[in-house]
């Protein structure tokens, strides 16, 4: 059994750098995926200045060899906050998706697999979120709840739950009917079993698409909630606040907004490069295609 596991792990990471070879462009958002993650990891040793260090002498100093991209209103350098401020964005995005994963794919499963009343009730309440604009609900948790990071990744994690429950459930509809979960009925297999070790493993390469497809949403949904000031407070850096501390002075010092929100957009641009190529990988018609 452990050795069919590990085939099978060896197949899909094969099939995954086929997928990726074939789509080039896919490359370059895991290698920019790649130095964010390290950015991250290293912020205490890339940055070079404490990101809540004030210098009110250099307030709105533009690019120069001492600031590399400038300083904000308070002398703070805008290069060290960016760096911490990637923990955040990466922490609550990873993080919050994981979470909407992990809560929308079991409802979505157990919904599809036991139909009728359970069905109904599950995706009518899913049907209700939905309908309700991803950042306008995020707004709505964070409000409610005060804004912090548990909140915040509490609140983009509700949001995206919805999604997840709707594409698990889609696949779990017609596996269910498939001979060899008829088999494992007949023999005595409980459905949690059935769900778990059969149906699951069937579902999870789209959920994982998805999954790294909204993970740029979430990135993008927490920026907006901290420029509206219902994120992380300061003086913890984020992305999202940075752009609004800079907001006011966009004609005078652009650079205080300019470069976190373009860290926001590459970002983006990269979770989404990760989606195509996993998408190509897992797909069969665009994998042999």
């Amino acid at each position: 059994m452990k050795e069919s596991r590990t085939n099978a792990l060896k197949s899909f990471l094969s099939e995954l750098v086929y997928a990726f070879n074939r789509n080039k462009i896919s490359w370059i958002g895991v290698v920019i995926l790649t130095l964010l993650i390290g950015m991250a990891l290293l912020a205490p040793v890339i940055s070079p200045y404490n990101p809540v260090e004030q210098h009110i002498i250099d307030r709105f100093k533009p690019p120069t060899s001492k600031y590399w991209l400038g300083a904000d209103e308070y002398g703070r350098d805008i290069f060290s906050r960016i760096v911490w401020g990637s923990r955040i964005s990466l922490s609550v995005g990873t993080i919050s998706v994981l979470l909407g994963m992990v809560v929308g794919g079991i409802l979505g499963i157990f919904a599809g697999y036991r139909g009728g009343f359970w069905d109904n009730l599950i995706m009518r309440t899913m049907d209700v979120f939905m309908s309700i604009p991803t950042l306008l609900m995020g707004l709505f948790v964070v409000a409610a709840l005060g804004p912090n990071m548990v909140n915040l990744t509490l609140a983009i994690a509700l949001t995206v739950a919805p999604r997840f429950a709707r594409i698990a459930r889609a696949p779990t509809v017609s596996i269910k009917e498939r001979d060899y979960i008829e088999a494992c009925r007949a023999m005595g297999f409980s459905d949690l079993r059935i769900m778990l070790i059969h149906i699951l493993p069937n579902i999870l390469g789209d959920v994982l698409v998805m999954g790294s497809l909204w993970i740029a949403t979430a990135v993008r949904i927490e920026a907006s909630l901290s420029f509206i000031g219902l994120g992380v407070p300061p003086p913890i850096p984020t992305w999202g606040g940075m752009v609004r501390e800079g907001f006011e002075k966009i004609l005078d010092s652009p650079w205080v907004s300019i470069f976190p929100g373009a860290f926001i957009l590459i970002t983006v641009f990269a979770f989404n490069l990760l989606g195509d190529g996993l998408r190509d990988a897992i797909d069969p018609k665009l994998r042999d295609s």
